[in-house]
């Protein structure tokens, strides 16, 4: 699963969609998060099919289906799987017609460590720094109460890669941006996009346990610290050029 991810750069940076335009004065507030967490608000990506218009907006993260009627919203999903997301209800509406994405600066992922009670966690970004697009849903809720709308979205995952594997069984489903156009538009199944990312683009390291508090939002979350497992063996991995999903 993915339960925090990286914002940090600002918007315009974040902007990764070609067409999208995020000068509007409502981005110059939003502060950077370095732990961004479940029901937080984070910058999303999407386009309007009727006008083809792409904007980056705040939503929060954990979807709402646009049929539920529990007045609190219901459990919220943060992730959902890539093998189920065309059949499960409460995802397979917006997966036909609310895809989005979610700019990120990397993520984090815990490794449970036989024996230990504490997992450690660690930072999955791109080597080079540049940001990257997480596939992901979105949905507008209408609360029965109150009549106030909710934007919602979550996060795709898919099996991990060989790096993220040793510490992990998923990882978000990263889209390359030659894919960007096809995920936001009107195809109604483009499950070929769900892919293993590559692991030789990215890096991860040890970090500290500072990050399993949401409100440590601060760049020395980033920083590395020495791991006192990593004497141990990796897991065993598969060649990503070997991996798929299967649907």
């Amino acid at each position: 699963m993915c339960g925090r991810v990286i914002q940090s750069s600002s918007p315009l940076r974040l902007a990764i969609v070609e067409g999208l335009d995020a000068s509007d004065s409502r981005m110059k507030n939003i502060r950077p998060r370095y732990n961004a967490a479940p029901s937080q608000e984070l910058l999303v990506i999407r386009e309007n099919l009727k006008t083809g218009k792409r904007s980056l907006d705040l939503l929060k993260w954990g979807l709402i289906p646009h049929w539920c009627a529990d007045p609190r919203g219901g459990r919220r999903p943060i992730n959902a799987k890539a093998e189920s997301i065309s059949k499960l209800p409460t995802f397979r509406e917006a997966y036909a017609r609310r895809r989005c994405i979610l700019p990120v600066d990397g993520f984090f992922e815990w490794r449970a460590i036989k024996g230990a009670r504490a997992k450690c966690p660690y930072a999955i970004a791109m080597k080079d720094g540049s940001p990257s697009g997480l596939a992901g849903l979105w949905e507008n809720w209408r609360n029965p109460n109150t009549g106030e709308w909710e934007r919602t979205f979550a996060i795709i995952t898919v099996p991990s890669n060989s790096l993220v594997e040793q510490i992990h069984d998923r990882m978000p489903a990263v889209l390359k941006p030659t894919t960007y156009a096809r995920w936001l538009g009107s195809e109604p199944d483009p499950c070929d996009l769900l892919i293993t990312y590559p692991s030789e683009p990215m890096t991860m390291w040890p970090i500290s346990t500072r990050v399993n508090a949401p409100e440590h939002d601060d760049p020395s979350l980033l920083d590395r610290t020495v791991d006192q497992n990593d004497w141990q063996s990796p897991l065993p991995t598969i060649p990503d050029e070997k991996r798929s999903i299967r649907r």
